[in-house]
């Protein structure tokens, strides 16, 4: 996750436990998690992000999991993902907000932890909004398959 980087937050926390964004807007909330991602920031990702989150992510799908949820999905996917690529990077190229939903562009790279080999991938990503926090997102391999991510969950406006 590069300078962005699902989900890397920089949120501000408030007292009752809610993200306080200097911003409503979705893509500002989508840049402060790419950055604590990129910051290996759990909790200030985790803070952005709601309890009960669903999500499916395109590298542990391959590994037969595609579907995860809540913040112990998270922490599951956090330790999966980074013992397989330890210095993987998200950098948000492109965000486009659709109502209460995104449509992100991303690039992906790092190395294999086992190989070295170097990965360097585009990815996109459709995202769900709700009360300053990210609620569901789907990590696909085309900008037409976030769209149609959006379309079957019933997200988009």
């Amino acid at each position: 996750l590069g300078s962005m980087g699902p989900f890397g937050l920089g949120c501000l926390v408030g007292s009752a436990g809610y993200c306080v964004a200097m911003s409503e807007d979705n893509v500002e909330i989508a840049q402060r998690v790419y950055d604590a991602f990129n910051r290996r920031d759990l909790d200030a990702m985790l803070a952005c992000i709601d309890p009960d989150v669903q999500f499916a992510v395109r590298l542990i799908e391959m590994q037969g999991s595609p579907d995860l949820r809540g913040h112990d999905g998270m922490r599951e996917w956090w330790r999966e993902l980074l013992a397989v690529f330890p210095d993987i990077k998200i950098e948000l190229l492109d965000v486009r907000d659709v109502g209460d939903s995104a449509i992100a562009t991303l690039r992906i790279r790092g190395h294999g932890v086992d190989s070295g080999v170097p990965f360097d991938e585009r990815m996109w990503q459709a995202t769900k909004f709700r009360d300053g926090k990210v609620t569901w997102w789907q990590t696909v391999g085309s900008e037409a398959e976030a769209v149609e991510a959006l379309e079957a969950a019933g997200l988009r406006e």
